[in-house]
């Protein structure tokens, strides 16, 4: 079953307060109130639930950042979550509220940062998906590119890990691949190849499932990896030659 489809009905048991609690209650009413919190975030489809209502609630906000919402940017939306077009009426009203409403993207990555806490490698791969959201229209605009990095600020993120993911966005010919691996040229082979063995093991799609990262978005990490593993590469050429 898509994750979409049980993305309302599989919050509700939650006790949300903040930001989150006040948007789906505008849906759900008090159901959300009368609800005990028989669920956790240490069963993972809880976790993917939590992780796709993130991903579509910042990239509303993220949508009007520059002050205007593109086609490209909405279509990248439904084509990079994988929503089914049986579900995309659902999502569109969580997705047109969040767009909407006064409250800005702060409280809700604050929240998403405190519910995900403990688990940074999730919380950059948020920020790896709103980057591909902001460049779908073919340019990242000054206003997305500072809202992402603020975002990633709130997460508690270092600005090594937001260089990092911002660099891996670059095709593997064009990327620092120090940047990447969260080093400097002046580092020995050994201490990098640490630092990337560590971002393998981090970035590695099947720990990303497990921690609440769902199939539907898990390419991004993938891409991810890819980077990582093509700046090992370069890194090994130079630091040989």
């Amino acid at each position: 079953m898509s994750i979409w489809g049980s993305l309302l009905g599989g919050v509700i048991g939650f006790s949300f307060g903040g930001p989150f609690g006040a948007l789906l209650g505008s849906f759900l009413g008090g159901k959300i109130s009368r609800l005990s919190s028989t669920k956790t975030l240490g069963k993972q489809q809880n976790s993917q639930e939590i992780f796709a209502l993130s991903l579509i609630v910042l990239s509303a906000k993220l949508s009007k950042a520059d002050g205007q919402v593109s086609k490209e940017e909405l279509v990248a939306v439904k084509d990079k979550l994988q929503i089914p077009d049986s579900e995309i009426d659902q999502v569109a009203k969580i997705f047109n509220k969040a767009k909407d409403e006064s409250t800005g993207y702060e409280p809700y990555a604050k929240q998403i940062g405190e519910i995900f806490r403990g688990n940074i490698n999730v919380l950059e791969e948020v920020i790896n998906i709103l980057f591909y959201i902001a460049e779908s229209d073919g340019h990242v605009s000054n206003e997305e590119e500072s809202m992402i990095a603020n975002i990633a600020y709130i997460f508690g993120l270092t600005q090594k890990q937001y260089e990092s993911i911002k660099e891996s966005r670059k095709s593997s010919d064009k990327l620092n691949p120090y940047i990447v691996l969260e080093s400097q040229p002046t580092d020995d082979i050994q201490t990098i190849r640490k630092k990337y063995i560590k971002l393998s093991k981090e970035h590695h799609p099947d720990l990303l499932i497990s921690k609440g990262v769902p199939m539907e978005v898990i390419n991004e990490s993938k891409n991810k990896m890819r980077a990582i593993n093509a700046a090992w590469d370069q890194v090994q050429k130079l630091k040989n030659n």
